[in-house]
């Protein structure tokens, strides 16, 4: 467990070149072309982490203005960061990575998935719901079992959001692995746009960042849009003139930065792609119809960042997250941490409404509201959660990973009924 820990430890920008080099060899390409092709998808995550430490910073001043506010908040909300890493100290979770990457290979050799999950990072989509079963059962096989079945559940919906996810954002041969987001997140992008499609009225707006930008001209381009967004939330919250123009050339930055990046990152991942395709071909024949077989390469959700529509979601969601706290019944906790993973929820939101703003807009607001009531209602859980590691909290702690991942919200529920 150490070892494994340690590897992690050293985090995304070190080990996807390595894992994208090994990778790469394996499917036989030259050593120079793969360790490019490494390098080149590390220096865009790294990009991409930056940036976003960049939007969390910049709109700092907003959040402390609301903080302010509010009083009486008895639970603490430690952070995605913390439940994740706490999730590595199950007993089971050393094997449980070992099996999952075991088990990844033995569905692309049977034919039963064609993504490989190279986003090792976020197993603790997978280890987080395992972990609570197992803390709320006291049983580490219903824990390893939990973990093993979301894996595989993972693999299935990833490779069906895959077209899509392609078409909508672009990333040929990837797509995303990530399990909170494309099990709910996704499907509540896809409901919202199903119901508005049969709304009178409202099934006719049809608003998108690129449609918005051919009908204003410059007044529609991402980084005037950046810079409209920052100021409004500066005057919002009451910032000084300096602050109010900071704010606004911030998110503006961020808006044309990220997508930068994320062409950083997919200069690498399209030689990975290639190599791959070649290697399925070479290898692994063809599917029941007789096509050859693609293999889609598992990634974070971060790859989709980069669309401006969903990076301008999230800073409006922002202050709308900090309002629930003081609007939703008994809330028991201020969403600090929480602050940081809008930025994750939101582009498959976007996905499933096919880029239309409004729809994303209102579905974003709505899935927002519920994981906040979620991570508040199930505090208790993620309390024993953290417990069950060996993690020493003080008091009443949680985390919105007990409102956006769906098989948290399943067992807490289930904890609850029985």
């Amino acid at each position: 467990m150490e070892i494994i820990k340690g590897i992690l430890d050293i985090g995304a920008v070190v080990m996807l070149p390595i894992v994208m080099l090994i990778l790469c060899l394996i499917f036989r390409m030259p050593f120079g072309k793969s360790l490019k092709a490494g390098l080149m998808i590390g220096i865009g995550f790294a990009g991409l982490t930056i940036v976003i430490n960049f939007l969390m910073a910049t709109v700092e001043p907003a959040v402390n203005y609301y903080r302010h506010m509010g009083s009486g908040f008895t639970t603490v909300d430690v952070g995605w960061a913390a439940v994740g890493a706490a999730s590595f100290g199950a007993p089971f979770a050393a094997p449980a990575i070992l099996l999952v990457v075991i088990i990844n290979l033995v569905m692309i050799l049977l034919n039963w998935t064609n993504v490989l999950n190279v986003d090792i990072w976020n197993f603790i989509h997978f280890l987080v719901p395992g972990t609570l079963a197992y803390a709320i059962t006291g049983n580490f096989w219903v824990g390893l079992g939990v973990t093993l079945g979301l894996s595989v559940i993972d693999l299935i919906v990833a490779k069906h959001i895959a077209p899509s996810w392609q078409e909508y954002f672009g990333l040929t041969g990837t797509t995303c692995s990530t399990l909170s987001y494309i099990t709910f997140a996704w499907p509540i992008g896809l409901i919202f746009n199903w119901i508005f499609d049969r709304i009178p009225g409202l099934k006719k707006i049809d608003l998108s960042m690129e449609k918005v930008g051919d009908k204003l001209g410059f007044f529609g381009d991402t980084a005037f849009i950046g810079l409209v967004v920052g100021i409004f939330l500066g005057l919002m919250t009451r910032q000084s003139w300096q602050g109010v123009l900071i704010m606004g050339m911030g998110i503006a930055t961020v808006l044309v930065l990220l997508p930068r990046m994320v062409s950083v990152m997919m200069e690498g991942l399209t030689t990975v792609g290639e190599g791959a395709k070649t290697f399925m071909k070479r290898h692994l024949g063809k599917d029941k119809d007789g096509n050859e077989r693609e293999l889609n390469i598992g990634m974070d959700v971060a790859l989709a960042l980069g669309d401006p529509t969903a990076i301008t979601i999230t800073v409006l969601m922002i202050p709308l997250a900090i309002a629930f706290a003081f609007i939703i019944p008994g809330m028991n906790y201020f969403p600090v941490g929480m602050l940081t993973g809008i930025v994750y929820m939101v582009p498959l939101i976007v996905l499933g409404c096919k880029g239309n703003m409004f729809r994303a807009l209102i579905a974003s607001a709505v899935f927002l509201f519920f994981v906040e009531w979620g991570a508040s209602v199930f505090a208790p859980e993620a309390t024993l959660m953290m417990h069950a590691t060996g993690v020493k909290v003080n008091g009443s702690v949680t985390d919105a990973f007990f409102g956006y991942n769906l098989p948290n919200v399943i067992i807490s529920t289930l904890h609850r009924i029985f």
